[in-house]
């Protein structure tokens, strides 16, 4: 394993915990950067050669370098993937009863750059880097000696990778993987699009929170805004909402909607509406549209922290639009998952966009990622999922 020396006072924060190592911090004379490879194992040490742990090189990336074996010196063979993924699945047992979940979350798992979503017996992957891709024969090992699955299938259509200019095609590289996986949450039933959806195909970032919608919308008419396949929507029917509207600019997910809708035989109060969020959202204000409960859970509006204020504007005007179709009374649930985006910058924009309804919010619930999605206490960027659920007063 090489040798990666950083300079001195650079290993503060991989002390505290933290996986990455950015270019300025390896020290030039002695580790050239131009000398490694993407996917080479190194022993990262500090400037007096102590070892900070193992990691694998990215060396043409601001982070040039990912730990993955903290404070110790270990190859990235089927026995590291094997520990690391029984750890994984230890945790995931012990918060659910069934084999529906994110089994991997990148740095959480000490897996950085990886991410793997259990769908049963079907599991679909991300490596959102080219150092992985080196050692995907050994994690394919690991994954199938400790799961047994019917088949892997490689998402490879991640913007990381777009905006790294790797390779998009995406394979089965194990076994057989259906068009749809099937998979159940909350006790409801849903069919994932897992080679053309979105991500994996499927959030289960957001589970919990869809779980407290039983506590909101039985009886109630819901509106369910960036819908895709009916995560938010179809549950609301299935827990008892006497019609819900799902809003998407995309046939495709809502093709999906439909056919969830109808394997939970909610069909006949689910309907669905085509368009761009606040276009149409804006529309229906002006034909007098009202709904008892509105959820808005937009794609991230602030990839960079640069896009932070057009994106509080972004959030501002539909949780404005979502109060002016809301009825006195009811139920605002506003999501987020910007990992840019404060929780107290979220609520700031719905309470600006309360003031421009002519209105006011109280918070009366808040959700956060699953016990799937775990956070690294050193590294905040893993913790990015926020749901705010406000009732209009």
């Amino acid at each position: 394993m090489i040798d990666l020396f950083l300079r001195k006072g650079a290993d503060h924060r991989l002390r505290g915990g933290h996986l990455w190592v950015y270019s300025n911090e390896v020290d030039s004379q002695r580790s050239h950067l131009s000398g490694y490879s993407a996917g080479d194992l190194v022993a990262v040490r500090n400037a007096n050669g102590k070892l900070l742990g193992s990691a694998y090189m990215e060396p043409s990336a601001l982070i040039c370098a990912r730990m993955y074996a903290p404070g110790e010196q270990r190859a990235m063979d089927t026995p590291f993937f094997t520990s690391r993924l029984e750890a994984a699945l230890a945790m995931r047992q012990a918060a659910f009863e069934k084999p529906f979940y994110r089994l991997v979350y990148g740095d959480s798992d000490t897996l950085p750059g990886m991410i793997i979503d259990r769908f049963g017996d079907y599991l679909v992957m991300q490596l959102n880097n080219s150092g992985l891709e080196r050692y995907c024969e050994p994690l394919l090992a690991a994954l199938i000696a400790t799961l047994q699955p019917r088949g892997i299938l490689l998402r490879a259509d991640s913007r990381s990778r777009r905006e790294q200019g790797l390779s998009t095609d995406s394979a089965v590289v194990y076994g057989e993987v259906p068009q749809h996986v099937a998979l159940e949450e909350n006790g409801v039933q849903f069919l994932a699009p897992v080679f053309d959806g979105q991500k994996t195909g499927w959030f289960y970032d957001h589970r919990m929170s869809r779980a407290r919608l039983a506590n909101w919308v039985k009886d109630k008419s819901v509106l369910d805004v960036y819908s895709y396949i009916g995560g938010w929507g179809v549950q609301a029917a299935a827990f008892g909402a006497t019609e819900v509207c799902c809003l998407d600019s995309s046939a495709q997910a809502l093709e999906g909607v439909d056919a969830n809708a109808r394997l939970n035989q909610v069909e006949s109060r689910v309907v669905t509406r085509r368009g761009s969020a606040p276009e149409t959202m804006a529309a229906m204000v002006a034909q007098g549209s009202r709904f008892e409960v509105v959820i808005l859970d937009p794609p991230a509006f602030i990839q960079r922290k640069k896009d932070l204020k057009k994106g509080i504007a972004a959030y501002r005007r539909i949780n404005d639009l979502g109060l002016q179709l809301l009825q006195p009374g009811g139920l605002l649930v506003s999501a987020s998952c910007s990992m840019h985006l404060s929780r107290a910058d979220l609520m700031t924009a719905m309470q600006q966009a309360a003031v421009r309804a002519d209105c006011g919010i109280r918070v009366v619930e808040q959700g956060a990622q699953g016990p799937d999605h775990p956070i690294h206490p050193a590294i905040p960027e893993t913790e990015y999922l926020k749901a705010v659920f406000a009732r209009k007063v």
